[in-house]
């Protein structure tokens, strides 16, 4: 749905007079008789926060402005986003969604939409002067009746849950899965399952997952990969897998079988007799990306994805034999230990761990947990110390909420915490940017997204764990 939200707070601004006026609740109309506006002069700027994350852009009420005016826009999921330039040390883009740009005023009684991008904070710089009505912000996000919300009394947990289900609201208002509001506006599949898990637990069957299931099928005639990585496919196995066991939706899943069959067959290509794995890529995620632990996290989706593979065959009255065959392959290879809890998240769901991973998983608490990875990282866990995965769960996201989180983030760690800034403010001295300065590979400064669906993956360990 689409609603309009006004701005909660002037961070700065420069060169303007009565710019508390924007913080009022004022029709979207433009009038002939309007009398009370924000003034902004030549060269002058305002930096607005909206409270929250949001998904959409601005409307700009304009009773009137000089000739020639132009305005700045630069929407921010964080404060210091608003005031970047496109490129430098801290890779300011307009990847996916444009939230940088100038563009010509009307001289008189005009309201334009400008922008389509995930934000919180939005500066305006103006070329001449210009006076403004109001700026409201117009947030596009799933609004649907739940079906699970966290009843429980830990305050932390509540506001973990609440900022977790606003990630997937956002990220799902498009009527696709979106990896990320801002960036990453792609149906990315072997990202797509912690989402899932997200969508499902809150409201059941979700017309989103589906339509972008069947998008991505559409896309990738066999014998392609999906998205181009073989372990993608994998994941869509176990997307339709899973999503089967939560829904019971038989008809939706009948219609994927016969793609099902067909990833089965790609796998068996790959997988030896030995169970030695030869596919033409490998990747788990960006942490174990060319480390050992990332084939020991491929075999363990490898062996969810043969596993599902089997339930959904047998439910279905189809032939298990290659399916079966596959599954023995791979298991005449053991999953190693492994040190990162990435790929020790995953092994939880494929095989039994071993104490030392079992020590590994807890090792420095919430050190080394992914946003990605942490539904499955806090599952296994759970599976030999329930207190500890909870703990780990508010460790992490509660220092995400201390840096000023209203959605959770695309990737964090525990190390950003200390001598950083908060999202809402700017750096004070000596203090590192959390969001300019931070980050790693595609995900570099302000490049990375405040707004990631796969981060919501933690609301199906909520209710299954935090009750």
């Amino acid at each position: 749905m689409k609603e309009y939200i006004f701005p909660t707070r002037i961070v700065k601004f420069e060169n303007a007079s009565n710019v508390e006026h924007l913080l009022k609740k004022v029709p979207l109309q433009i009038g002939t008789s309007d009398t009370e506006y924000a003034v902004f002069e030549k060269n002058s700027y305002v930096i607005l926060d909206y409270g929250t994350e949001l998904c959409g852009g601005i409307k700009v009420i304009v009773p009137s402005c000089d000739k020639n005016a132009k305005i700045r826009i630069r929407f921010g999921e964080s404060v210091t986003e608003t005031c970047s330039t496109l490129g430098g040390e801290q890779n300011a883009t307009n990847d996916h969604s444009l939230r940088d740009f100038e563009v010509a005023l009307p001289t008189c009684c005009s309201q334009t939409n400008f922008g389509d991008t995930a934000f919180r904070f939005v500066r305006i710089d103006f070329s001449e002067k210009t006076l403004i009505k109001c700026i409201a912000a117009e947030n596009h996000i799933l609004k649907r009746k739940p079906v699970y919300t966290y009843e429980g009394k830990d305050e932390l947990i509540k506001k973990i849950f609440d900022t977790a289900k606003r990630t997937i609201d956002l990220c799902a208002s498009s009527g696709y899965m979106w990896d990320g509001a801002k960036r990453d506006r792609l149906v990315w599949i072997g990202d797509m399952h912690p989402q899932m898990l997200a969508i499902t637990t809150l409201y059941g069957a979700s017309p989103e997952f589906e339509r972008s299931m069947v998008f991505a099928k559409k896309q990738t005639p066999l014998p392609n990969w999906i998205n181009g990585y073989p372990m993608y496919s994998m994941w869509w196995i176990t997307n339709v897998a899973d999503y089967y066991k939560k829904t019971g939706r038989k008809e939706f899943t009948r219609r994927q079988i016969s793609y099902v069959e067909g990833i089965v067959d790609l796998m068996l290509s790959c997988v030896k007799e030995n169970g030695e794995l030869n596919y033409p890529s490998y990747y788990v995620d960006w942490p174990t990306s060319n480390t050992p632990d990332e084939l020991h996290g491929v075999r363990a989706i490898n062996v969810m994805a043969a596993k599902n593979a089997i339930m959904l065959l047998g439910e279905f009255n189809k032939d298990t034999s290659k399916a079966n065959e596959l599954l023995n392959r791979l298991q005449k290879q053991q999953i190693a230990p492994a040190s990162s809890k990435s790929a020790l998240g995953l092994k939880f769901f494929a095989t039994d761990l071993t104490e030392q991973d079992k020590q590994n998983l807890v090792a420095y608490g919430a050190k080394g947990i992914t946003c990605f990875m942490s539904y499955y990282i806090l599952k296994a866990v759970a599976s030999f110390d329930k207190q500890m995965a909870i703990n780990m769960l508010k460790e992490y996201f509660g220092a995400m909420l201390s840096k000023g989180a209203t959605t959770f983030w695309e990737d964090f760690s525990i190390d950003w915490v200390e001598g950083s800034s908060t999202i809402d403010d700017f750096p004070k001295e000596n203090e590192k940017d959390i969001h300019g300065d931070f980050g790693g590979y595609c995900y570099k400064g302000f490049r990375h997204s405040l707004c990631h669906g796969w981060s919501a993956g933690i609301i199906q360990f909520i209710k299954e764990e935090c009750e």
